[in-house]
């Protein structure tokens, strides 16, 4: 009886589940980047972001600390993952799949030098790869020259093709859902935990019947309070909501890796004269940016045109953050596409095919007038000639000042 025990292996653990796209999708995403590749003499790549292994071969890995990668040639594209994860990678992958085991450190290495052999020049993800990992690459591999792809897998990925923008779209009614629930979970004396596992539930239920074929994990919302209005990424808490109070509904249902948003700005009660004043200007914000996006606009023209609208309402030095960013395979822990945000250092002209949200955000500090944080939220489709708003949830205050 042998005690051998493999150090990376293949097993084809039961037949290819349901991808997020069809096969030809993921054959055209990675005929571009093998475009890339050749003109830039790079004869294989190794992506270790969920984004992109995700994007390339449609599965989204959960690390729990150890490395997972996808090594992509000119005629294969196989992903490397940890044993403790079984079949469900093979079944996930658009292509092949070898698992590395445990037994023996930096086997995940000698999986992906079994895959590469005796390559000199090799693509990484530079915003992804740890000095630690990059030490164990030169030592494992060879020390092959090193060429950084990710800035030209985000270009490649900020232009979305119709099968994702419709998964996008749907996104975006699921969010529309969500915020119905929470709408109508808002009461005095309910916490902001309990408005907010509303909004997850029905999102969640959504997704399901919508999409029975795929994972469900991560979808989340953060609905927020007073005080905890001041954040756009502020977590849940168990503050309890009371009459007077400024609210911020967060919506995000996540569909195959697939990230899309719904935020809004309501009040419990009659909003004071400051509170409104400050909350009809960033609407008014928000609608100047929704008729900016287009074709041939950028990113960092649209900014100073808003920035000059709240200049003039003496509101610019309560502006929070950018104005937007780009969706696709994207959460808040992965796949951010930094070319592709509504910021003043961004030049990117937008192009059919690109779709970015539209998101004021006004934070005013506690012990001033109309205190909060005050932000609308809706996602566009840009097209050959203006942008479709693919959200559908109403924003302002004639719908979202809700009773006391």
């Amino acid at each position: 009886m042998t005690t051998e025990r493999p150090e990376f292996f293949v097993c084809e653990n039961g037949d290819k589940a349901p991808l997020p796209f069809a096969q030809s999708e993921y054959d055209d995403r990675l005929a571009k980047l093998r475009a890339v590749m050749a003109r830039r003499d790079i004869p294989a790549v190794l992506m270790t972001s969920m984004h992109n292994i995700a994007y390339y071969s449609g599965f989204l890995y959960c690390s729990f600390g150890r490395p997972y990668g996808c090594v992509i040639t000119q005629d294969r594209c196989t992903t490397v993952s940890a044993n403790i994860d079984a079949g469900q990678p093979w079944r996930r992958s658009h292509g092949d799949n070898v698992i590395y085991t445990d037994w023996k450190r930096n086997n995940f290495w000698r999986a992906v030098a079994h895959l590469l052999g005796d390559v000199k020049r090799l693509g990484i993800e530079g915003d992804h790869l740890t000095l630690q990992a990059r030490g164990t690459l030169d030592d494992m591999l060879g020390r092959p020259e090193l060429i950084d792809v990710a800035p030209d897998a985000m270009s490649l990925r900020m232009v979305k093709s119709p099968a994702e923008i419709a998964l996008i779209r749907d996104g975006a009614r699921v969010a529309d859902i969500g915020g119905e629930a929470i709408h109508a979970a808002i009461r005095p004396g309910v916490r902001e935990i309990d408005v907010a596992m509303a909004g997850r539930d029905a999102m969640e239920a959504a997704i399901a019947d919508a999409h029975p074929d795929a994972e469900y994990r991560d979808t989340w919302v953060w609905f927020q309070s007073g005080l905890n209005t001041d954040g756009a990424h502020n977590p849940v808490t168990g503050r309890r909501l009371a009459a007077g109070d400024l609210l911020s509904l967060n919506t995000f249902p996540m569909i195959s890796g697939y990230y899309t948003a719904l935020e809004r700005s309501l009040f419990l009660g009659e909003p004071d004269k400051d509170t409104l004043r400050l909350w009809e200007a960033n609407v008014a914000a928000h609608e100047l940016g929704i008729s900016l996006i287009k074709p041939g606009a950028t990113c960092s023209g649209i900014c100073h045109e808003i920035n000059r609208f709240f200049a003039d309402e003496g509101l610019l030095q309560y502006r929070s953050f950018g104005y937007g960013h780009s969706f696709g395979i994207l959460s808040h822990y992965y796949g951010r596409e930094a070319g592709l945000e509504l910021r003043e250092d961004i030049d990117t002209v937008l192009e059919e095919g690109m779709v970015v949200s539209m998101e004021p955000m006004l934070w005013v500090p506690e012990g001033q007038a109309g205190a909060g944080g005050y932000r609308e939220h809706d996602i566009l489709v840009v097209g050959r000639d203006g942008a479709e708003n693919i959200t559908g949830f109403p924003y302002g205050p004639a719908h979202n000042a809700i009773s006391a």
